[in-house]
């Protein structure tokens, strides 16, 4: 089968190769993978930003259909239409995964990075990773809940957000349209989508698309004032930082109310964040990170997804076939591609 491979260590060393089609083992299923995502993480195993182990298959966003059962699977059947955790290799018995957290095991290797992914016509995966997806959600919107599933992860499950939150995400990539979506979702009242300079076409302009109240430039507008100005001097409920970028998460606490919350999304790229600790104090700000994907987060988005309130394949700017990957790549990069699907 024709697969992206991340071949060695180092920048670059992506390469369309002819690859064997894995057999399922024991409680594993082989999916035929219909429509599989390109995120940031890709990119960054590319830039050999990001831990992996060549050669691997890139790809964790996707979903498929159940073509083979492995031995003794229980709950599935062939031509059942799914969706993936992304948490294989969990050890099972550290105190994360026994408490319901195998997303963050010291453990994991997750399809795309410590095992082989979904950037090719097969992928095996543990039966008891999968989710359902409803006959009505087509493959191209369901290869985007794994991102949607992270976005509810973070502003339902970790930042705990309630209806009527005046709310303010940074950054506007796919990941930040998601949590301003699920945000929405949720019962926010108003949601302030900021970015930079090179957000200002596809990005900004999709935000206004996506409808939401307030879409701005932090180059031309002071964004804390604004935020101020729309609170009437009490600030925001709770702050997102979807960027990474540390000015950004320097500048969340001023804009928040007092008793508020920040949630960090955004990976820094190993950089350090000059953070104004006391303000956070003298505000008693809650923070939160959140790493991954739990099992409800997946359940809760599906459900949001199905029932309209959370339109997660509106992120999608462009669909593909597999051997335009290297486009697909150049055109995130530049910000001229929000999601990107690819079609093994």
């Amino acid at each position: 089968m024709l697969a992206l491979v991340k071949t060695q260590k180092g920048k670059g060393f992506l390469e369309l190769m002819d690859m064997p089609e894995p057999k399922p083992g024991k409680g594993e299923v082989l999916l035929e993978i219909k429509a599989t995502g390109i995120c940031g993480t890709d990119l960054h195993v590319r830039e050999d930003q990001f831990p992996y182990w060549p050669p691997v298959i890139l790809g964790h966003e996707f979903a498929g259909e159940i073509v083979e059962l492995g031995p003794d699977c229980k709950y599935y059947k062939l031509g059942d239409r799914v969706v993936g955790e992304p948490h294989t290799k969990a050890c099972g018995q550290c105190y994360l995964c026994r408490t319901g957290n195998p997303q963050i095991c010291m453990d994991k290797r997750s399809p795309g990075w410590g095992i082989h992914g979904s950037f090719c016509k097969y992928l095996v995966m543990p039966e008891h990773l999968l989710h359902k997806i409803p006959d009505n959600m087509d493959f191209d919107t369901a290869a985007v809940l794994e991102p949607t599933a992270n976005a509810v992860h973070n502003v339902i499950e970790r930042a705990g957000i309630v209806a009527g939150d005046f709310v303010v995400v940074i950054g506007p990539g796919p990941i930040g349209l998601l949590c301003g979506l699920t945000a929405e979702a949720a019962g926010a009242r108003h949601v302030v989508m900021a970015g930079a300079p090179p957000d200002e076409g596809m990005r900004l302009e999709k935000a206004k698309a996506l409808g939401f109240e307030s879409v701005v430039n932090v180059a031309k507008v002071d964004l804390t004032e604004m935020v101020m100005d729309l609170t009437n001097g009490v600030g925001a409920d709770l702050v997102i930082d979807c960027s990474g970028a540390p000015r950004a998460i320097a500048g969340m606490p001023a804009m928040a109310r007092k008793k508020g919350k920040l949630q960090a999304v955004g990976l820094t790229g190993g950089r350090n964040v000059d953070f104004p600790w006391n303000t956070c104090s003298t505000k008693s700000l809650d923070i939160s990170f959140g790493m991954s994907t739990s099992y409800t987060s997946w359940n809760r988005a599906i459900a949001l997804v199905a029932k309209g309130l959370l339109p997660a394949g509106e992120v999608i700017s462009h669909r593909m076939p597999l051997t335009e990957w290297e486009t697909a790549f150049e055109e995130i990069a530049a910000c001229r591609a929000l999601k990107v699907i690819l079609h093994p």
